[in-house]
């Protein structure tokens, strides 16, 4: 309605106060979401008529003069635009908002911003993630990303960018956005970034939900059965990665029982459909390796030269330093950790993944393998430092703990950190 995303927000604040105020006393509305619409389509009718007559007053003071001040056309366009906002926000109905999260996000994934910004303000606006939490899934500094949100909220008010639910022709122009939504979401969901749980099960549940809705109106997208996919034989292991006394279990570790097998037949199930559309994509090879990790009974049964050649088709169609890392710690798997460790070494040359922390982790793993624990140490403070969960750090701690001597021999031996 506003085409501006911080005056929404203050609307939306200032309703939910009022809200606080009133509720108690008065009780909680029948529709408690229609209410807050409402209220907050009066707090922006409230907001904007403030701002026009203190837009009003400064040009009547800059126009007293014979020659118009510079600045005061802007100002007069500007209160054209905000009278034209009021009238839309007075005819609008707060009922007449759409409770469906797919389409707002397909909505907020406007074309007429650059990928990124698409999907760092659609993360932050409806996905539920906070500024950190979508800085780490774009490996960025949380005040880098934070101005690139100002940027695009910025471009959003001054471009005029209209923001309404996109026509069903509209709609595969913005699916790669949407896409990479859904899957950022999943992951923060299935390892998030700081606390107390390594798992945020209502992430990965709303993620899985989504993809399954856009299946239902995409059947043959390819991309879209894949990651539904994999999302779904990713979520398969959620049971078996936190032992009971909250501690992270690596792959090789896990209770296979404990896995969901109708998630991973059903995985398995969609990936076999897109696959038969032969248009394949980076979301269906990841569901490719999942499902050959699904399919073995244990870290040692597992076809890693197949999911070896997996990641180097991933490489080709997703060059990007995350990919390379996951392909060198599969080639570890596959070919033992000094062919591994030398990729990674050769990653890390590069510094775009300084501050990630399964390179780190990784790497101090596969040293750790070799032997050669003065470096791996070093390698597993890094990871510690950077290390948001207590899950993450708790495991780390460990095998610190186990490199200086403290639990004595450290069993876990075969699996670099971040096969999990």
């Amino acid at each position: 309605m506003l085409g501006d995303f911080d005056l929404a927000e203050d609307a939306l604040q200032d309703a939910f106060a009022v809200a606080l105020e009133r509720w108690p006393s008065a009780g909680v509305p029948e529709n408690p979401g229609a209410w807050i619409t409402t209220a907050a389509r009066h707090k922006a009718i409230d907001l904007l008529r403030r701002s026009k007559v203190r837009r009003e007053e400064t040009a009547g003071a800059l126009l007293e003069g014979e020659h118009p001040a510079p600045g005061a056309q802007a100002s007069r366009s500007h209160t054209q635009a905000e009278e034209e906002a009021i009238a839309l926000l007075e005819s609008r109905s707060g009922s007449t908002l759409s409770d469906d999260r797919l389409r707002l996000i397909f909505t907020c994934c406007h074309p007429a911003l650059n990928r990124e910004a698409q999907v760092a303000l659609t993360l932050h606006t409806l996905g539920g993630l906070t500024t950190p939490e979508v800085a780490r899934a774009f490996l960025l500094p949380p005040a880098t990303l934070g101005q690139r949100l100002v940027r695009a909220k910025q471009k959003i008010r001054q471009a005029g960018i209209p923001y309404q639910v996109p026509d069903v022709d509209l709609l595969p122009e913005r699916l790669p956005a949407v896409l990479i939504v859904l899957y950022l979401i999943f992951n923060e969901g299935y390892s998030a970034t700081a606390g107390d749980d390594l798992i945020r099960g209502e992430l990965c549940s709303e993620a899985i939900r989504l993809g399954r809705i856009l299946a239902s109106l995409m059947p043959r997208e390819g991309e879209v059965l894949g990651l539904l996919a994999l999302m779904l034989l990713q979520d398969s292991r959620r049971a078996a990665r936190i032992s009971p006394e909250g501690e992270l279990v690596l792959l090789e570790e896990q209770d296979r029982g404990l896995w969901d097998h109708d998630e991973i037949e059903e995985g398995k199930r969609l990936l076999d459909e897109a696959l038969s559309l032969r248009r394949p994509g980076s979301y269906q090879i990841q569901a490719a390796i999942a499902a050959l990790h699904s399919e073995a009974e244990t870290t040692e049964d597992t076809d890693w030269p197949q999911i070896v050649a997996l990641y180097e088709t991933l490489l080709r169609l997703h060059p990007t330093p995350v990919v390379a890392l996951n392909h060198a710690v599969a080639v570890a798997m596959a070919e033992g950790p000094e062919p591994g460790l030398a990729l990674i070494e050769e990653i890390g040359r590069h510094g775009f993944l300084e501050d990630y922390l399964h390179f780190h982790s990784a790497r101090a793993d596969l040293l750790r393998r070799l032997r050669r624990h003065a470096e791996a140490r070093e390698a597993y403070r890094r990871a510690l430092d950077l290390a948001g969960s207590t899950p993450e750090r708790q495991f780390l701690m460990r095998r610190l703990r186990a490199l200086e001597g403290d639990e004595g021999s450290d069993p876990l031996t075969r699996n670099p950190a971040g096969q999990e």
